[in-house]
């Protein structure tokens, strides 16, 4: 029976995970799960100081994660047994929170948008991909691209929207284009999407249009 560490907001990443091998969709959905947390917290923050409190809570927290010891947390407890054997390190997840942090101490978007993209995009992916056993140059400018392409959809400010879009297509066109490694693969299909809704500057997720762009990745590394 499903529960809620199960369950993942995205329906994109969820498919994502469902691609990737099933030794490994425990990690990964821990670990998107993680970052939804994030995003859950910087949304529903109506004093700064209060969020930061609380992200700088979690990232203590991962700090000091031990496979030995589990949390209380639940999400805390999954991380611990499931994405930690796979050779990722408490600290690797801790510096995922920086990006969100970026969100709410960030003063001028200029200054926000790479931050963002970069702390959390690339430290997202490089988790991920030591979590599939991915060996691919591409992928920490892949996730830059996947996290300000998702803040381009999701933030409150035109501005911010407008600018993340534009930062992921220009940072999206020095990503070379040649067959991802099947390990690669289920982030490299979060990429694609990403690439070309930076690129369209709009989405529609859970199109079929979307779902076989997914599945044809899947199978041909393209």
């Amino acid at each position: 029976m499903p529960t809620e560490l199960d369950h993942i907001a995205d329906p994109e990443r969820a498919l994502a995970i469902a691609y990737a091998p099933a030794a490994t969709r425990a990690a990964l959905t821990a670990l998107f799960q993680l970052d939804e947390r994030f995003g859950q917290i910087v949304s529903s923050t109506t004093e700064p100081m209060i969020g930061l409190m609380r992200l700088a809570w979690w990232r203590e927290a991962l700090e000091k994660l031990n496979p030995d010891s589990a949390p209380a947390e639940p999400l805390l407890r999954a991380l611990a047994t499931t994405a930690l054997p796979h050779g990722v390190t408490g600290a690797a997840l801790a510096a995922i929170e920086d990006g969100w942090s970026a969100l709410i101490d960030g003063d001028e978007s200029e200054l926000l948008i790479p931050r963002h993209g970069r702390e959390r995009g690339r430290n997202l992916f490089a988790a991920a991909a030591a979590i599939l056993g991915a060996a691919d140059d591409r992928l920490p400018a892949a996730g830059e691209v996947w996290a300000l392409a998702d803040l381009g959809f999701h933030h409150s400010r035109p501005a911010v929207r407008d600018a993340a879009l534009a930062r992921a297509r220009e940072l999206a066109r020095d990503v070379p284009s040649r067959t991802w490694p099947p390990a690669a693969r289920p982030l490299a299909a979060l990429f694609v999407l990403a690439e070309h809704d930076s690129r369209l500057g709009g989405r529609v997720q859970g199109s079929p249009a979307r779902l076989l762009r997914i599945l044809a990745l899947r199978i041909t590394g393209r």
